[in-house]
């Protein structure tokens, strides 16, 4: 069934618009797994039916995704989804096999994310609604099995920063990438990974709770908790807490 992103009126600031909307979309799937890499996209008339947009309104959200790297066309078969472009060199030139520059990173995601949640909960449609709570439910499914929770985390994140409907967010996000969920910190013991994941996703449901009621200050204390939890949990990890007080 066709969304209610509704058709162009023909104006190009309308279209482009539109475009943005459908490749952020998109590119919340591929970040939430639902389109890994190695993927074809649907089909232009798929997408078309989907979102209740023109084809043209399509083929420039997939020229902007393919402009960020994270899609590429086969000639005769399809879209596909690639690994996806590097981050250039600058603001993420830093050492992220070391504790410090990892809690640094989060102390900056807290500047960023805790306003998304806000606005995301002011914000949000019933679609992105749907795909923040896709990828909760993936994590949680990844976390089951005692597989990599890696992509479901990251894709939660990015989908409350795409339902700000503020490209910039899921713009900063995106740039980032899935080093700002640095796993490999949890050690070695798949139960102390477990423990440490079930508390994340506890954390979530409260970010996520709070955007399903449409609570900002909610939203941003639950996300600030989120995050402050995380830095004493990597403190905690590395011994850095131990050092602070004494």
């Amino acid at each position: 069934m066709p969304n209610s992103m509704g058709a162009e009126a023909g104006p190009p600031r309308r279209r482009e618009k539109l475009a943005t909307a459908v490749a952020e979309a998109l590119r919340s799937r591929i970040a939430n797994g639902v389109l890994p890499v190695g993927a074809r996209l649907p089909t232009e008339q798929r997408l078309i039916d989907e979102f209740n947009v023109s084809r043209t309104v399509v083929r420039e959200a997939i020229a902007e995704l393919r402009a960020k790297g994270l899609v590429e066309p086969r000639q005769g078969v399809g879209v596909f989804v690639t690994p996806g472009a590097e981050p250039e060199p600058g603001l993420l030139s830093g050492d992220f096999t070391r504790l410090s520059e990892v809690l640094e990173l989060l102390e900056f995601r807290m500047g960023v994310e805790i306003e998304a949640a806000g606005l995301a909960a002011l914000r949000r449609s019933s679609r992105q609604e749907a795909e923040i709570l896709l990828a909760h439910d993936r994590m949680i499914a990844a976390v089951d099995i005692g597989g990599s929770a890696v992509d479901a985390d990251f894709g939660l994140h990015l989908a409350i920063a795409a339902a700000t409907n503020n490209h910039f967010y899921s713009d900063v996000l995106t740039y980032l990438g899935k080093r700002t969920i640095p796993r490999s910190r949890l050690g070695e013991s798949a139960e102390a990974t477990t423990g440490y994941l079930r508390k994340v996703i506890v954390e979530h449901a409260r970010i996520i709770e709070a955007i399903e009621r449409q609570d900002p200050d909610g939203a941003r204390l639950a996300m600030r908790h989120h995050l402050t939890e995380s830095q004493r949990r990597y403190r905690a990890l590395g011994g850095l807490q131990a050092d602070a007080e004494s």
